[in-house]
């Protein structure tokens, strides 16, 4: 990764850092790239060290960010490689000695972060929260989200960081915004918020999405999201990369294969079979729709687990296209996103003799940015979220999207960021004809993925009914 370097802020970062300083409640919406964790650990520093305005700060990250990125990140600049940071981290015994060593900062999972709030049964010695990919407490229902909840008023001063906000639309920002203010713009609810701001797409539905109300031609058509966005525009800032770096372009290439005629008629025989064990449809419910879609996107990746959880493989189609995206990046690193565990293994069995590595942490983060490994096969769920890899490679080839907006986006973010000196060749292998393009076109859309399930589904439905 080179030598100890001199950080000298872009003019963004230096504003950003300023934020951090003036607001006691401050969103950092920042694209993938630009460089989150080193402003934050700059803002951090000068209030430990300079003004003393904190004295213990927690970070809460994905788990492999905590492995990797905070750490990563100060002992790449000179202004921060005195800081001493711990990782909460491992079995319950070793996360308690880690909370009891003296530290500057200490860096929790967000997985860990229940577990740590009640062990301390309100003794809560943390007096600044970093909520490190913020987006992730958007769901006011989870775990993650209540145990936040719980402490925040003890804490005096809350960062929270994210390139991806609303990732769904703007029904996902009350939660994070209300664990950076407490409700005050919001609102003190999430029922009161989706009310005030939402309309259901179909009311008839339940499983219909909430959409912004629509404005007029006295109000403007955007009032409802401009009201939004004006309430918080005091405590978040939003920037986008293409408006501050000069990244090498990002060429998004779309491979489409088409199957043979005799598997393209098993894979309709398939459809046909799944579809027609729902009976009614009326009764479609999001989780057999959902299970029969993952199903359908099983077949185009090429095999299908069967009730006993083996799988069974179906074609290597895009197996084959895969070798071509490999032969293509000419001898270059390729980082390969898959979908199913049987991707991972034929994907593995296929190209054993090109040595392609399974990414498991740091360390193989570390080897493929010194381009130590040619081909890396992760997830997008698992390289996503502050992952610097933009130093070992420039080809991405996905072996199948998902329907994931934020995972994709984060996924091709670990090549297309800051640091990244050629243009980025981001490869989506599509099999016509099948599932595979609703998914891609989910993404392209920025498709909620169960409004999409449940009317794919409803309209395999139909066709078989006829």
């Amino acid at each position: 990764m080179g030598k100890v370097k001199q950080f000298v802020p872009h003019d963004y970062q230096a504003h950003a850092i300023q934020h951090i300083l003036d607001n006691d409640e401050a969103g950092l919406f920042l694209d993938m790239g630009l460089g989150k964790t080193v402003i934050t650990l700059t803002a951090l520093n000068t209030m430990l060290f300079d003004t003393f305005e904190i004295s213990k700060p927690l970070v809460i990250a994905p788990k492999k960010v905590v492995e990797h990125t905070w750490h990563e990140e100060v002992s790449k600049w000179q202004h921060l490689k005195d800081l001493r940071l711990v990782r909460i981290m491992g079995n319950e015994r070793q996360r308690i000695e880690a909370f009891r060593t003296r530290a500057d900062i200490y860096i929790i999972s967000r997985d860990n972060i229940e577990w740590l709030v009640t062990y301390l049964q309100g003794a809560w010695p943390f007096d600044t929260l970093v909520l490190d990919e913020l987006s992730s407490f958007k769901n006011p229902s989870s775990r993650r989200f209540k145990a936040v909840r719980i402490i925040r008023p003890l804490v005096k001063k809350v960062i929270g960081l994210t390139g991806t906000p609303a990732p769904n639309g703007l029904v996902d920002l009350w939660a994070p915004v209300y664990l950076l203010d407490q409700g005050k713009r919001l609102g003190a609810t999430f029922p009161s918020y989706r009310e005030k701001y939402f309309r259901k797409e179909n009311e008839y539905s339940p499983h219909s999405k909430y959409i912004i109300h629509n404005g007029d031609e006295v109000i403007g058509a955007d009032y409802y999201k401009n009201k939004i966005l004006n309430k918080i525009s005091d405590i978040c800032i939003s920037m986008k990369k293409e408006d501050y770096l000069e990244l090498p372009p990002r060429v998004d290439v779309v491979k489409k294969i088409d199957l043979p005629a005799k598997i393209m008629q098993k894979y309709k025989d398939f459809e046909r079979s799944l579809v027609m064990q729902i009976t009614d449809e009326n009764d479609i419910t999001a989780v057999n729709a959902t299970v029969l879609i993952g199903k359908l996107l099983q077949f185009a990746n090429g095999a299908i687990y069967d009730a006993d959880k083996v799988w069974h493989e179906v074609h290597t189609e895009k197996l084959d296209a895969l070798a071509e995206d490999i032969e293509a990046a000419n001898g270059n690193p390729i980082l390969i996103f898959y979908q199913y565990k049987h991707d991972v293994e034929r994907i593995m069995q296929r190209f054993k003799s090109l040595k392609p590595v399974f990414l498991k942490g740091a360390a193989d983060v570390d080897a493929w940015n010194r381009k130590e490994i040619p081909i890396l096969v992760t997830h997008t769920a698992s390289a996503g979220h502050g992952l610097n890899m933009q130093y070992g490679g420039h080809f991405i080839s996905h072996f199948g999207t998902g329907f994931n907006l934020e995972w994709y986006l984060q996924g091709c973010a670990r090549l297309d960021r800051q640091g990244q000196v050629y243009p980025v060749t981001n490869s989506r292998l599509i099999v016509t004809g099948t599932q595979d393009e609703g998914a891609l076109a989910c993404l392209d859309d920025k498709t909620n993925e169960q409004d999409y399930v449940m009317s794919a589904v409803k309209a395999i439905f139909k066709r078989y009914k006829k």
